[in-house]
């Protein structure tokens, strides 16, 4: 129990393990407004919250996406992110250096 608000804890887990990620930049991991990590190609963060409702958010400082979910006491919800190009990117890289680079989150089973 969290002590803090009286409720059963949950997890969340983000992971950035995705064959298909393009491995550049970091991908930075919010819940409710507060930033707990950012993640390089490989990691992957595990976070204890109070059950209930929260929203996860990853941004790429490019493009972000959010997922608002609701979790029970115990429950361990699971998500993979990945940076992946769009496409003019490759192109813009190898022309200037940088190009757009887009973030995305699913729920892993």
């Amino acid at each position: 129990m969290d002590s803090a608000t009286g409720r059963e804890q949950a997890t969340i887990t983000v992971r950035r393990t995705a064959p298909d990620d393009v491995q550049m930049r970091e991908i930075m991991v919010t819940v409710d407004g507060e930033r707990v990590g950012a993640l390089k190609y490989g990691d992957s963060i595990t976070l204890p919250v109070p059950s209930g409702h929260h929203r996860l958010r990853v941004d790429n400082t490019f493009n972000w996406k959010t997922i608002d979910l609701e979790l029970v006491p115990g429950e361990g919800s699971k998500f993979l992110t990945k940076s992946r190009t769009g496409r003019l990117s490759w192109f813009l890289i190898a022309l200037l250096g940088a190009g757009p680079l887009y973030v995305s989150i699913e729920p892993e089973a």
